[in-house]
């Protein structure tokens, strides 16, 4: 009997493990917010620690980005809000942990943003590499993400917030530290150079924190091709990972019904959990210098709090569906200029009503996800 007993712990606890969903968002800038004073408040507008009501929501992880050296940032990507150095993340990582949730940590391999359009390889980095050969670039490239990699993990180790999922490049379907390691999953140049710079960072994650689940993450959810010849690559590199990485955003990907088709194809051709590390929808355009029509994508959901709460509901309902995902996270929730401004542009795909300071709708949509 005894036996048996054991056995049907095992079982129980293997099905907890399985069963274990994350639920959180890109909090990267929550501190600059606070320092400005800036009021989060609940759906019926209390004002609450911004932990607490994300807490409320159900929400158990957090995800942060790092850069090497946002000071070498252009001017126009700092008042977007790139300001994220190892000092700013520390701080930021340990409040995460002091509040309970589990930590992401996402390299970001430059000094600004790192996205399918550009990786610029970080100024000092380029400045090292500048006249070298090819093969010499490559060696001193890899150096540094292992370096910087290892140094950054070490320290969030030390200060007691070890992250628990580590991204290894951010939005990477056309590789990182450009131009040395620009690829294309239809052609082979540059691979070489990319599954190095991945094994770098990979070998950093598991020597410093070995208990961490590494992350992969590209952006091309919209074309499976594409995702299937990217992680094929990975595969036939034998890179070491844990988890697929997918940024998914309407008006971009396709529809949630078309991600569901995707979603099932890595479970068919890949052993491996996926995160959807990235989403978010507009519920407004105001003050938003990248859209010129107030109605601009709004045949995908209506640009208001009702239309950002039917797109965060279909993405649930659906997610629910697919046991191989683990993880959703919103990108950017804490977006809240109802205080001191603290971006130039307004970006409207927050979870707080940038005039009111209130949480939206889809907030409470999110927490059906677990």
């Amino acid at each position: 009997m005894k036996k048996y007993l054991i056995l049907l712990a095992t079982l129980v606890c293997a099905i907890n493990i399985h069963a274990q969903k994350y639920l959180g968002g890109d909090i990267s800038l929550l501190p600059t917010y606070q320092q400005n004073g800036t009021e989060f408040k609940t759906g019926d507008g209390k004002t609450l620690c911004p932990y607490k009501i994300f807490t409320q929501a159900g929400w158990n992880a957090m995800r942060v980005r790092l850069f090497v050296d946002p000071s070498r940032a252009p001017q126009a990507n700092k008042d977007e809000g790139v300001c994220q150095d190892i000092a700013y993340v520390t701080s930021l990582c340990k409040q995460i942990k002091k509040h309970g949730f589990k930590l992401m940590l996402d390299f970001h391999y430059s000094d600004t943003w790192a996205d399918p359009g550009k990786q610029f390889t970080p100024a000092a980095w380029a400045e090292a590499v500048d006249g070298k050969s090819r093969e010499e670039q490559i060696r001193i490239l890899a150096d540094s993400v292992y370096r910087h990699t290892a140094t950054a993990l070490e320290v969030l180790k030390r200060e007691g917030a070890t992250p628990d999922f580590i991204q290894v490049g951010n939005e990477i379907t056309f590789g990182t530290l450009w131009p040395t390691g620009k690829t294309d999953p239809y052609n082979d140049t540059n691979w070489d150079a990319l599954l190095t710079f991945l094994r770098a960072g990979v070998k950093a994650c598991r020597e410093t924190c070995p208990k961490a689940q590494i992350i992969i993450h590209t952006e091309h959810a919209q074309e499976w091709n594409t995702t299937e010849r990217y992680y094929a690559r990975l595969a036939a590199g034998k890179i070491d990972y844990d988890v697929i990485g997918l940024s998914y955003y309407p008006m971009w990907h396709g529809t949630v019904r078309h991600l569901g088709t995707v979603l099932d194809s890595i479970k068919t051709v890949f052993n491996k959990p996926v995160m959807i590390v990235e989403t978010a929808f507009y519920y407004s355009h105001k003050n938003d210098k990248w859209v010129q029509d107030p109605n601009q994508n709004g045949d995908i959901y209506p640009i208001s709090a009702e239309g950002q709460r039917r797109f965060t509901e279909e993405l649930v309902t659906m997610l629910r569906r697919h046991d191989n995902v683990t993880g959703l996270f919103w990108w950017f929730p804490e977006e809240n200029e109802s205080g001191k401004p603290v971006i130039k542009s307004w970006i409207n795909r927050g979870l707080f009503d940038n005039e009111t300071g209130k949480a939206l709708p889809a907030m409470e949509e999110l927490k059906k996800f677990r």
